[in-house]
């Protein structure tokens, strides 16, 4: 089959750096080719194109959606501005990947929803979390009931915030209102626990913070650059899944470093750790403490995951690109979307609520839900790849 052809909204960072989207595609020649870039700022757009060899250069959406020769846009603008590009580039008829969160209100989300159900297109949403072995495995261990009874589950997504390390772009917006810790990072926390556990969350309760009102760059190109404080920077979430399964998540610019497992899922019968910081464990990725009271057997166990490094190596390559193939393999129907719309507005509504919560002083229900994956725990996906 002939590749898809995509055309790229926004050459900065995640388009550009090494772990980016453009610089990765190389991998999945046959399934994607980039035939278009717009950006505000010209000479990025047209330093982008001249590095990627990228034909079309634009300065608007507008002026590139009305050119028009591909089939989908990948979505790589600012948090604020997420939801009003996407159904831009869904009214146009384009298949879209956007970047996370999906939009900052409910409202943008069911517009995009509509929009795409209207014209038949395909949406997928970052982050790609749930696409990683590592994850697919946790899950399947979880539903295997391996950990037995779920009981509750802490997930860790801090760290110290773009404005206090050497950022090679300017910083400030992402401490404005509408942006911040929770919409920037927090949202990997939502989308690995609700898409790990398999299941939405039925209320949600907030602690939300300003720890600062101003800071200031100590490194890099912005050193020395003062900006106010306007989005909470200091947040925890605490879930509600039904059952008596609770969870919590932190989504803060206030964390330097830290040991702990990324995400701990505590059960009847045992706990599961994922670990994100590999040179902390030295390359362990799962383990399990199982308790067999029939055996009087405890312990701690790594989990082998050698079948899924296919897999793995095939997502370190591609990093952010990987988002891409997902769209080209659920368009071809080669893999069925998990990366969806629906779970992306639930993970959304998560964080809008509980910051509501935190002001009133009161747990609310969410609205909105996903269909949670279908698959046999008592098989280990070999690998993600097609072919």
């Amino acid at each position: 089959m002939e590749p898809m052809k995509f055309a790229v909204l926004g050459a900065g960072n995640i388009a550009v750096q090494p772990n980016g989207v453009l610089p990765n595609l190389h991998h999945i020649a046959d399934k994607a080719v980039v035939t278009a870039v717009a950006d505000p700022v010209q000479r990025k757009a047209e330093e982008a194109a001249e590095r990627f060899g990228i034909p079309k250069v634009f300065t608007s959406l507008d002026d590139m959606l009305d050119d028009g020769e591909f089939d989908a846009v990948v979505n790589l603008t600012p948090i604020p501005v997420h939801g009003e590009t996407s159904l831009k580039i869904l009214e146009a008829g384009k298949h879209l990947t956007t970047e996370k969160p999906v939009g900052v209100t409910i409202e943008e989300v069911d517009a995009l929803e509509e929009a795409a159900a209207a014209r038949n297109l395909t949406v997928v949403c970052a982050p790609p979390n749930m696409l990683y072995p590592t994850r697919r495995e946790a899950r399947r261990l979880l539903a295997a009931n391996t950990v037995g009874q779920l009981c509750f589950v802490r997930h860790r997504s801090s760290g110290p915030g773009p404005g206090s390390i050497a950022w090679p772009s300017d910083p400030s917006w992402f401490y404005e209102k509408g942006s911040g810790p929770m919409f920037d990072i927090g949202v990997y926390s939502m989308h690995e626990m609700i898409g790990i556990l398999n299941r939405p969350v039925q209320r949600v309760f907030g602690f939300f913070g300003i720890t600062e009102a101003t800071r200031t760059v100590p490194a890099g190109p912005y050193r020395g650059l003062t900006f106010p404080v306007t989005a909470n920077d200091n947040n925890l979430v605490l879930l509600d899944f039904g059952d008596s399964l609770f969870g919590v998540i932190d989504g803060t610019y206030n964390v330097w470093a830290a040991k702990s497992p990324r995400m701990e899922v505590f059960g009847r019968e045992g706990t599961l750790n994922m670990w994100h910081n590999l040179n902390v464990t030295g390359g362990k990725q799962l383990e399990v403490f199982r308790v067999d009271h029939a055996h009087g057997v405890r312990g701690w166990w790594d989990v082998e995951i050698g079948d899924l490094a296919f897999a793995q190596r095939h997502v370190d390559n591609l990093k952010r690109a990987l988002i891409v193939e997902h769209l080209v393999d659920v368009v071809r129907g080669d893999r069925p979307n998990e990366l969806t719309l629906d779970q992306a507005r639930h993970a959304l509504e998560i964080m809008l609520k509980a910051e509501e919560a935190g002001r009133t002083g009161q747990a609310i229900e969410l609205t909105t839900t996903f269909e949670p994956a279908k698959f046999d725990p008592s098989i280990k996906e070999e690998a993600l790849v097609h072919g």
